[in-house]
């Protein structure tokens, strides 16, 4: 049975409920290992009024503060921060098999001076690799060229060896013989009118074919239209060039049951794709599992 470390998340948000409610379903697949120290899940489940299983497991990580549901700290963040990067060293010894993080809070992070925007930017950093960001199910997924920009910033990125170079990273990480690429512009630019950067895009794909011997990667595909029934007959893995163009069609058609999976690094990663939903934090409310779950299973499945 795999040993799976997991990250608990923004203490203030709903990832230790999630934690304590899905154990016994989590221990029947695996060994989770939780990265929290023991007077803070304390607080946590007295504060949910929930049980703290006998079973269940802690890496500590150092750190005392006071909850504060629903609410942006620095100390949450801090601490959130601290758990991943417990996991990650966990997994990078060897002593589990493979991480699975619960969401943390961009603006606790940077309250606590963390200079990353999210868990696949520190992956990046502390590995010193390409990490690519993948969200989705077996029906759809989606892998992100970039990621946490600002929209004005995302055209200057759209550079030919670069883009290039993440198809054929992609490629080797999911080995999936059709791949959709979708353009940047309305109507993929429209041959030109409404824009260039198709043009280093259909170059980056014409390379990337020929490289590999094999007509993987098909398009651009005009972006309007690359989730519609009939595209999503042909294809269920799509390169976007920008976070929402890929994430709003898929937190529309599957918003539970996707998860995030970062590829291109050496450790097995993998978390659930929603935040830290502040607005119904320890207010026992029932939270969804279905991502966390799904999460968990394939960390399991890919580190077999």
């Amino acid at each position: 049975m795999q040993k799976i470390a997991i990250s608990i998340g923004d203490l203030n948000g709903v990832g230790l409920q999630i934690a304590l409610e899905a154990h016994e379903k989590i221990k029947k697949i695996c060994k989770p290992i939780y990265c929290i120290n023991k007077d803070l899940l304390k607080e946590g489940a007295k504060l949910l009024d929930l049980d703290i299983p006998k079973d269940f497991e802690l890496e500590k990580v150092k750190g005392k503060f006071i909850i504060k549901p629903g609410t942006v700290t620095k100390e949450a963040g801090a601490y959130s921060f601290d758990s991943f990067t417990t996991a990650i060293k966990l997994a990078s010894k060897k002593k589990v098999d493979a991480i699975v993080t619960l969401p943390i809070n961009k603006e606790s992070w940077n309250k606590a001076d963390v200079h990353y925007k999210g868990h696949t930017e520190v992956l990046r950093d502390y590995f010193g690799k390409d990490a690519i960001m993948m969200l989705g199910c077996p029906k759809l997924f989606v892998a992100l060229y970039t990621e946490h920009i600002a929209l004005r910033k995302v055209a200057k990125k759209i550079d030919e060896d670069k883009l290039l170079n993440f198809l054929l990273d992609f490629y080797k990480n999911v080995k999936q013989s059709n791949i959709a690429v979708l353009g940047l512009n309305p109507h993929a630019s429209d041959n030109g009118v409404l824009g260039d950067e198709e043009i280093h895009i259909i170059k980056a794909i014409k390379k990337a074919n020929k490289q590999l011997g094999e007509n993987i990667f098909k398009g651009p595909l005009v972006p309007d239209t690359a989730f519609s029934p009939m595209n999503r007959k042909n294809y269920n893995y799509y390169v976007c060039m920008y976070h929402d163009q890929g994430l709003a069609p898929l937190k529309a058609l599957y918003f539970e049951e996707s998860i995030n999976v970062s590829l291109n690094i050496p450790i097995i990663r993998t978390s659930v794709d929603h935040g830290t939903a502040f607005d119904i934090a320890y207010k026992k409310n029932k939270v969804s599992l279905k991502s966390y779950i799904n999460a968990v299973k394939e960390a399991i499945n890919l580190s077999k």
